[in-house]
């Protein structure tokens, strides 16, 4: 699967954590990151991360042409509730896609945790039965 991580800036020691903590089921998987948090992410593990720009500068709209071009199965979007954002019609915009497009979003650690479960399991097959009935 294609996955994305991004992190805003005061979740991204959590997000650096979860990588490592699933690193094993990363391994299996392509990843796509946004700046830092690619950078903190691939120093922190031996992850192969592709990154994009920050998120300010673009990186939330290069993830969203990943949905829009049917490249991306699963985001993963640690992000701050208590802080605004400058770029909030950016991170908007990202989910937007992701509803459209049925990409299934966690938003926050417990999320993230159900979804990497399910994928661990193989619950998140559900694009190749779609696919199958297409």
């Amino acid at each position: 699967m294609n996955i994305a991580l991004v992190a805003h800036d005061r979740k991204k020691d959590d997000m650096v954590n979860f990588a490592t903590a699933y690193q094993a089921l990363f391994n299996g998987h392509v990843l796509y990151a946004t700046g830092t948090t690619g950078a903190r992410i691939a120093m922190a593990t031996e992850l192969t991360i592709h990154r994009f720009q920050s998120g300010p500068m673009g990186g939330d709209q290069q993830i969203g042409a990943l949905i829009a071009e049917n490249r991306l199965d699963l985001l993963i979007f640690l992000r701050d509730p208590l802080m605004a954002q400058p770029h909030e019609p950016d991170i908007i915009a990202l989910l937007r896609l992701c509803d459209v497009h049925n990409i299934p979003v966690a938003t926050n650690l417990a999320s993230a945790e159900m979804l990497l479960r399910g994928l661990w399991r193989g619950d998140l097959a559900w694009r190749d039965v779609i696919e199958e009935k297409s």
